[in-house]
């Protein structure tokens, strides 16, 4: 053991600008973990990530809009036209009212929307209500979008109706209602680059009520092509959120699964040394039969065979990592403090073989041992985001491999959303780098033969 005092070695550590960087994105990451651990607690997090009707007003596959103000461009946002906002004309007559309920919004965007919804909620009524739409367009054209009758909840996707897309000259709707146009009604370029006509744009909601207290309440969605600081995935999810609670996910399974089996394996080999004979053969037997065993494919078998919940896999890591080579390493280490005087002069005066196996050699060889656990946490980080990529990580938990996995199923590379693999894989990247940077130096400052490396 080296014979560096502790104030002395965080003096050392602090002259390597390595270590000092490898703190700070230490500290970073726990602050992250932290405060989305407040945030968001775990259950609203499940239940956020499963999805539900809470993405619905969200776009799909949009990518983040910093990376749009970076290059420059003007793509759509996501509009939320309701019609809470907007001066609704009510008609009365008999066994029912009329109303008139006009969502206006201006657009500004360089871009078209990815799609178009509206979104219905008339609940409560005796008979089912009728609405007919009619879209108004900047330079004053009028595009009547048809009659529905509508339940409780409706959703009517303008951007899939067929019919709607002939009438516009072969356009998708959420293009052909924004674009450019000639006065005879066709688009003004070809339709493979259409332009967008900004302006103040209206959608007439046209409704009869049969009923004289119940409402209707409307709100159009025109969906943006990006969103957010993450972007969103194939299922409208924000990735911020799987990039947040990935945080906390992958430092408790990296530091649990370092100081577990670190100190098991340290412990283990500790009663080894002293105890000797048949003690340390069996606990070397088992080291040596467990170093053959293949830790991955046992992880998948795992995973496959019984159960993907990220608690038994951390379990397993944790048992399969009990007598792992380490304990051949720490035997190394303990031999010659076994035979060291202090612990001769500690038999002396009698102390038991469990006082001394704690009190006089596992805190010789703990210093040594802190740069290799600091270094053995992105380890586990690796491990459990591996598992998730390969398809067998916790299907509640949105942690960065579990995006990384649905970016793999849904082939975001190919299909040009980089964004949805760049940002985990950033952050396994400064996981691993700040671990390592700060372990190094650490390895430097307990071990004197390193310094001149």
């Amino acid at each position: 053991m080296s014979d560096v005092t502790r104030p002395r070695a965080w003096r050392e550590l602090a002259r390597y600008p390595s270590a000092l960087v490898g703190m700070m994105i230490i500290l970073l990451l726990s602050g992250v973990a932290i405060t989305t651990l407040v945030a968001i607690p775990y259950g609203e997090a499940l239940e956020r990530w499963r999805g539900g009707e809470m993405w619905q007003r969200y776009p799909v596959n949009a990518s983040p809009a910093w990376v749009d103000r970076l290059s420059g461009g003007n793509a759509a946002r996501t509009l939320v036209v309701a019609s809470r906002d907007a001066e609704i004309e009510e008609a009365a007559f008999p066994g029912g009212r009329r109303l008139q309920i006009p969502l206006e919004f201006d657009y500004a965007y360089g871009g078209f929307p990815s799609e178009i919804n509206l979104f219905l909620t008339a609940e409560d009524h005796v008979r089912t209500p009728f609405v007919r739409l009619l879209w108004q367009a900047p330079d004053g054209r009028e595009i009547a979008l048809g009659g529905y009758r509508i339940g409780p909840q409706e959703r009517i996707s303008l951007s899939q109706d067929r019919g709607l897309a002939r009438r516009l000259g072969g356009l998708a709707p959420h293009i052909g209602l924004l674009a450019d146009h000639d006065g005879q009604g066709e688009p003004s370029v070809t339709p493979a680059a259409p332009e967008v006509l900004e302006g103040r744009y209206r959608l007439l909601l046209d409704a009869v009520l049969f009923d004289e207290q119940a409402g209707l309440e409307a709100e159009l969605v025109l969906y943006g092509r990006v969103h957010g600081v993450a972007g969103t995935d194939h299922q409208r999810r924000d990735l911020s959120l799987a990039l947040l609670w990935g945080t906390p996910v992958a430092l408790a399974f990296g530091l649990i699964a370092a100081v577990g089996t670190t100190l098991t394996t340290l412990v283990i080999a500790a009663v080894g040394v002293w105890y000797r004979g048949w003690v340390d053969a069996v606990i070397q037997r088992l080291t040596e039969v467990n170093m053959i065993l293949p830790v991955l494919p046992i992880l998948v078998m795992v995973g496959t065979l019984y159960s993907t919940s990220i608690w038994l896999m951390l379990g397993v890591v944790v048992l399969l990592g009990i007598f792992s080579a380490g304990i051949k390493t720490y035997r190394a280490m303990l031999l010659p403090i076994r035979e060291a005087p202090y612990i001769e002069a500690a038999l002396a005066y009698g102390a038991s073989d469990l006082r001394i196996v704690w009190r006089y050699m596992l805190p010789r060889i703990l210093p040594v041992l802190i740069p290799t656990f600091v270094t053995l946490i992105p380890t586990f980080v690796f491990l459990e985001a591996s598992l998730a990529v390969l398809g067998l990580g916790d299907p509640e938990l949105p942690t960065w491999g579990k995006v990384l996995n649905d970016a793999q199923s849904q082939s975001a590379l190919y299909n040009g959303y980089v964004y949805w693999v760049v940002a985990p894989a950033i952050l396994l990247m400064l996981t691993g780098l700040g671990f390592a940077m700060l372990g190094f130096a650490l390895d430097r400052v307990f071990n004197p033969r390193l310094r001149s490396l």
